[in-house]
Formats: structure tokens, sequence, C-alpha cells
């Protein structure tokens, strides 16, 4: 039945292993991002989803390219300590703040490949909840960031006889979607855009510049705020843990990877580089995601399959590879929102979904 062998995932992977999963592998792409083509590895049982992504895609590498920018913020851990009062809360952040430098050494002497940039200290009441950020490398790093932050919240009470109740006080904020990730951002911020010739929006997506607009608006945009939705986009969770799955991501880092907002607007655009007078209104589409959190080394990424993915992207251990992974889940994630938009301003999301997600020929 195992087509991994428990030594390969046993005390690094899983517990008490008695068998292995699988999941339908699916092809996308290629997606053009700046000048490099990828073929998109996504894991998933919905049909018709790599179907749109792969028009999507389509779409976008025949308007010439996706424009993706990345942030580095850092993975991040936010312990809670009890305080006697508020005097020695502020004592507390001023030590941090003091030694610094020192915290700095300890976390990376704990992990070398990790390196401590930051901390955002919040008092409530008895509570002093410290949000420590982290440079983690080519690893989305949880592992080595609780560690480390353990080893700072010893020294906390080594030094100033202040306990650490939880090594995780929510503060981080992790596996959950919070507006502290959706403002501040977690792991890396991640912007993706596109501008879309009418006559592409019309021959591949089958709809109009216009309509596309008007679904952004009242379904992403509008009746997000209506129904009280953290994320104001269509399906980010669908593309980001189609791509997680296949490339050894943790799965529950989906619910931060959900969180985006989506935007369109009708744009001008030069028809004829010999006349720049001649413009038509194109189609602009962006998408952003605050919180992605990815890796290209540890967690599953060494697990063969997941290997192999990540091979097929060109990613590795190479300096930069998690950044190129981010970028590539951003412009997944505009290709596969866009398609989506579209098949709902045409009127075809129900059609393709009975040909494609039912079982029927």
């Amino acid at each position: 039945m195992a087509s991994l062998k428990p030594k390969q995932v046993e005390g690094r992977n899983i517990e008490n292993m008695i068998g292995v999963t699988e999941v339908p592998l699916g092809l996308a792409g290629p997606l053009k991002i700046k000048t490099r083509n990828y073929s998109l590895p996504l894991a998933t049982t919905e049909g018709a989803l790599v179907a749109s992504i792969n028009r999507g895609c389509k779409a976008t590498r025949l308007a010439g390219t996706v424009t993706v920018k990345v942030e580095e913020v850092g993975a991040t851990r936010g312990p809670v300590f009890k305080v006697k009062d508020l005097a020695q809360a502020e004592k507390l952040v001023a030590w941090l703040d003091q030694h610094f430098n020192h915290l700095k050494r300890l976390a990376s002497a704990k992990e070398k490949h990790l390196k401590l940039v930051a901390f955002q200290p919040q008092v409530v009441g008895r509570s002093v909840y410290v949000r420590f950020v982290f440079d983690t490398q080519e690893a989305m790093g949880m592992n080595m960031v609780t560690m480390a932050t353990d080893a700072i919240s010893r020294e906390i009470k080594k030094k100033l006889g202040i306990d650490c109740v939880a090594l995780s006080g929510n503060f981080c904020v992790d596996k959950k979607g919070s507006w502290l990730n959706f403002v501040g951002g977690r792991g890396k911020k991640v912007w993706a855009e596109v501008v879309l010739p009418r006559k592409v929006v019309r021959l591949v997506l089958k709809t109009t510049p216009e309509k596309i607009v008007e679904v952004v608006y009242r379904k992403q945009l509008l009746g997000s705020v209506v129904s009280g939705s953290m994320g104001a986009n269509g399906h980010y969770a669908n593309i980001v843990a189609a791509l997680f799955l296949a490339t050894g991501q943790d799965m529950a880092h989906v619910v931060e990877g959900s969180l985006g907002i989506t935007t369109a607007e009708i744009t001008p655009r030069k028809v004829a580089r010999s006349d720049p007078s001649e413009v038509e209104s194109a189609l602009y589409f962006s998408v952003y995601l605050p919180d992605v959190m990815v890796g290209t080394v540890g967690g599953g990424t060494h697990l063969p399959s997941q290997q192999k993915a990540l091979k097929m992207l060109g990613l590795g251990n190479k300096k930069g590879d998690a950044v190129r992974l981010a970028e590539v889940v951003g412009g997944a994630v505009l290709a596969g929102e866009l398609s989506l938009t579209a098949a709902l301003a045409s009127g075809d999301l129900a059609r393709a979904h009975q040909r494609l997600g039912r079982g029927k020929k």
C-alpha cells in the first residue's frame, strides 16, 4: 500500500504510520513570471481546478507576463509571559530591547540557519505577548523558530525570573486567520498583477473586462464585507492548497495563504506601437497575499514526490528559492483567481463543474 518506507518519515513527518494517502497530481501552465516559464504541479481532488488554473495561465501568458513582487517579513513565534504588574511588564520589554543583540546570538547558536530580526511586544494586564520575527532562509522554519524562541524564553526566566506561560500565545499568529497577519504580514507578502488585452479576455476567458470588474466588486470585495470574510478573494485557498500539497508545505498554513485581496480595473492599453494614440480598454487584474508561509527545504519538502515537484519548478536549496516559490504561489493564485472570476462573469462555472467535476465523459 505504502509508496513511502517508514524509515523515510518516522521521527520526522509522522508517528504510528499505517500507510500513505494518495492524491491526484495534475499539471497547469506554463505560467510566465518575468522571463521564466513554470509548469505548475497541483495536487487536488477538486475536478475543474487544474483546468481552470491552466486557462488562467494561458490568458496571462498571451497577455505577456505576470509581474510578481515578494517582501520577506519573516516567520514568527509569539510566546506569552506572566508578570506581576505593569512595572514588571515594562521591565521585560526594556530588557528585550537592551539585550536584543544577545538574544540574536542566542537564537543563531541554537539554529545556525536562523536569524532573529525583530520583536513586537504587546502588554495586556499581567500578560506580555512578544512576537519574535526570524529570517529562516530557504526553510519555512517553524521548527527552528520554536526551538530558538524556547531558548530565548529560558534566558528570560534565568535573567528576570519571569515565567513563559505558553511558547505560543496565539500572537504568532500560526495556522489561524488573523488581522495581525493580514495587516503586518507573516512569512512573505506577495503581490501579482497582469494587464490583459480585451481580445485575450474575450477569446480565452469568454467574457469582457467590464464583467470581470463587476464580479470582483460585487463578489470578492463587497460580498466579503457583507459576509464578514477576512479575505476579499474568490478561492485563494484552492490554489494554495494544491501547490502546498504538491511541494511538501505545511498544509495547515493554507488558512494563512487564503488571506488576501483581489482587485480588477479597466485600464487603457496601447494597441499598436506605431500609433501611441490608439488605445483600448484592457483589464488590470491583481492579487495580494500578505501571509505566505513557504520553504524549499525542511518539513515535507524532502519526500520523493514533493522533491520532484520542486525540481519541476527549478527549486531546491539554492539561495532565494523560497522567494521564488512564493512568486510561483502568487502567480498561480492570480491565474486561478482570474479564471474563476471569468467563469462567474460568463455564467460558465456550473457547466465547467458539471463537465469536469462529476466523473461524466
